[in-house]
C-alpha cells in the first residue's frame, strides 16, 4: 500500500477525514446526513445559494432528511454549506452528486458531471480521494473525468485516488435508508479502491468492490434497466389484460403465490423518479460504440412513456360513457410526486397527463398533500398550480378524479363516494364501484 493510500485511509479510520459532498439534492443530502451521523465534518457544495442558505441555517428541503434531525450538526459545526468551490481544497474526500439527465434527443446529458470534475480539478491537491456516485454510462470515470483530473500533472492511483460508487438512494424508504445499503465500489487502481471502499465501511452496511470504475458503472445500469423492463411488461399486459375483461392486479396477485421464479412488478401510469426514466439510455447511447442496438431496452422505454397516453384515452373514454366531453371537463389529479409519501417529483407522469388534459380542453387541478404548489418542471416550465384542498363539496365539482400517486394520506373511499367518476391508475380502490374505471 503506498503511503499516501496509507494515510488517507488513516484519517478515514480516525473520522478525521473531511468530506466534501457536491450535489445536495436528493441524492447528496442523504448523504451528507449519514456520513454526519457516522461522525465525519462534512462540507456541502451546490450552485443553488437558495438551498446552501436553507442548510445553513439548519432548514431541510428534503422530506428523507427531516430538520430536527440535520439541524443539530449545523449548529455544532460539524456541517456546512457554500457556493464557494475553491474551498474543495480544504477536503480529503470529494464525492460528487450532480444530475444526469437526457438532453431533448434522450441522449445523456453528462454536462453537470463535467463541469463538476473541471472545477474539482482547479482545485486538486495530492491525497484528495474523488468518487463519483451519479449515474452514467460505462466509461465515464476512466475515459472522461480522469484526463480532465490528470490534467495538472498528478496521477490517479498515486497523487489522488478516483473512484465510482454507484448511488443507491429510495426516497421514501424508512427501512432501507442510506446506511442499510451495500454499496458497490470501483477504483481507477487498486489503490483508488482501498481508499474508497475504506470510507464507505465506515458508513454502509456492506461494501462490495468490483474489478473497475465500468464494471460499478454497468451495474447500476443494470439494476434500473431491470426494473425497467419489467415495469414495461406488466404495463402492456394490463393493456392487453383490459381489452380480456381481466383485472390485472388480481393476476399479479396470483402469479406472486408461486415461491420461485416470479418476481411482482405493478403498472401505473408511467414511471418516474430520476432513475428509471433516464438510466436505459445511457447504456443505448453507448451501446453504439460497440455497433449494437438496445432494441428490447428502448422497446421497453417507448411502452413505459405511452401510459400517460393511455390513462388519458380511458379518462376520455370513461367520460363520453357518461355524457360528458374532455373539452371543458373540471379534471382533478390526485398526487403530483412519482410514488407515494415522498415529495420528489422528477419525471413524474402526472406531469405528461397533465399536459395531455390541458391540450384537448380540460381544466385540470391537482391535489398532493407534499406538494403545495408547481412552479414549473423541465420539460413543463409553464406548468404553474397550487394544490386545491379536498372537500365533499370542492371534489363534487369535478367531472373526473384521477388517481396518479397512492399517497396514504388519502381516504380513497371517501374520495369515491364524493365524485362523480375515479380513473383509478394504482389499484387504490380494490372493490368494483360503479363511479371508478381501472386505468
Amino acid at each position: 500500500m503506498l503511503e499516501e493510500t496509507r494515510q488517507l485511509i488513516s484519517k478515514i479510520n480516525n473520522k478525521t477525514a473531511i468530506i466534501g459532498v457536491i450535489g445536495l439534492g436528493y441524492v447528496g443530502l442523504p448523504l451528507v446526513k449519514t456520513f454526519l451521523e457516522k461522525g465525519f465534518s462534512v462540507k456541502g457544495f451546490d450552485v443553488d445559494k437558495k438551498k446552501v442558505g436553507m442548510l445553513n441555517k439548519g432548514k431541510s428541503y428534503i422530506k428523507d432528511v427531516p430538520e430536527e434531525e440535520f439541524k443539530p450538526f449545523v449548529k455544532n459545526k460539524m456541517f456546512t454549506a457554500t457556493t464557494e468551490f475553491p474551498s474543495l481544497g480544504d477536503v480529503d474526500v470529494i464525492i460528487i452528486c450532480v444530475p444526469t439527465p437526457l438532453d431533448a434527443h434522450k441522449n445523456p446529458d453528462l454536462s453537470y458531471v463535467l463541469n463538476t470534475t473541471e472545477v474539482v480539478a482547479r482545485n486538486l491537491r495530492k491525497g484528495q480521494l474523488i468518487i463519483l456516485e451519479s449515474t452514467t454510462y460505462p466509461g465515464t470515470t476512466d475515459e472522461e473525468m480522469l484526463p480532465i483530473l490528470e490534467k495538472r500533472n498528478m496521477k490517479a492511483g498515486k497523487d489522488f485516488f478516483l473512484a465510482y460508487s454507484p448511488e443507491r438512494e429510495n426516497p421514501g424508504d424508512m427501512v432501507f435508508t442510506t446506511s442499510k445499503i451495500p454499496k458497490v465500489v470501483g477504483g481507477i487502481t487498486p489503490e483508488c479502491r482501498k481508499a474508497a471502499i475504506a470510507l464507505y465501511d465506515q458508513i454502509v452496511v456492506k461494501t462490495v468492490p468490483v474489478s473497475s470504475t465500468r464494471v460499478a458503472e454497468a451495474t447500476k445500469l443494470l439494476e434500473n434497466i431491470f426494473r425497467s423492463v419489467n415495469i414495461a411488461l406488466v404495463n402492456e399486459m394490463k393493456i392487453i389484460f383490459d381489452r380480456m375483461g381481466i383485472d390485472i392486479w388480481e393476476v399479479i396477485y396470483a402469479a406472486s403465490s408461486k415461491p420461485f421464479g416470479f418476481m411482482p412488478f405493478y403498472p401505473g401510469p408511467g414511471y418516474g423518479g430520476h432513475c428509471i426514466p433516464v438510466d436505459p439510455y445511457y447504456l443505448t447511447y453507448k451501446a453504439k460504440e460497440v455497433d449494437f442496438s438496445t432494441k428490447f431496452i428502448e422497446l421497453a422505454g417507448e411502452i413505459n412513456t405511452t401510459m400517460p397516453y393511455y390513462v388519458v384515452d380511458k379518462t376520455v373514454e370513461a367520460l363520453n360513457k357518461m355524457g360528458k366531453s374532455i373539452k371543458g371537463a373540471k379534471v382533478l389529479i390526485l398526487g403530483i410526486s412519482y410514488k407515494e409519501n415522498i415529495d420528489d417529483q422528477r419525471e413524474s407522469p402526472s406531469f405528461k397527463i397533465i399536459s395531455l388534459l390541458q391540450k384537448k380542453g380540460a381544466r385540470v387541478s391537482y391535489n398532493d398533500p407534499f406538494a403545495p404548489r408547481l412552479d414549473g418542471y423541465r420539460d413543463y416550465p409553464g406548468l404553474k398550480l397550487q394544490s386545491v384542498a379536498l372537500s365533499e363539496k370542492s371534489l363534487k365539482q369535478f367531472d373526473a378524479v384521477i388517481i396518479a400517486t397512492a399517497h396514504s394520506d388519502y381516504d380513497f373511499d371517501w374520495i369515491v363516494k364524493n365524485s362523480f367518476l375515479v380513473v383509478d391508475t394504482r389499484n387504490s380502490i380494490t372493490k368494483k364501484r360503479k363511479n371508478v374505471v381501472k386505468a
